[in-house]
């Protein structure tokens, strides 16, 4: 019996992991795309606009 003990925790482990991966893979995509590409958008030119702000020397 030491060796189902010793496979159930990664067994449990990959049985969850498999289901994180299956949600993330259904969630991608479908009514929200379009508002997560914008947020990501928007994160993304925050940080170009803080990072040439920063860049910028002093005049």
């Amino acid at each position: 019996m030491d060796y189902v003990s010793a496979l159930l925790p990664p067994v449990v482990m990959a049985v969850f992991f498999i289901g994180l991966i299956r949600v993330i893979v259904k969630t991608q995509g479908g009514a929200n795309k379009a508002k997560e590409d914008a947020a990501v958008d928007a994160a993304l030119a925050r940080a170009e606009g803080s990072r040439g702000a920063s860049a910028q020397p002093d005049a």
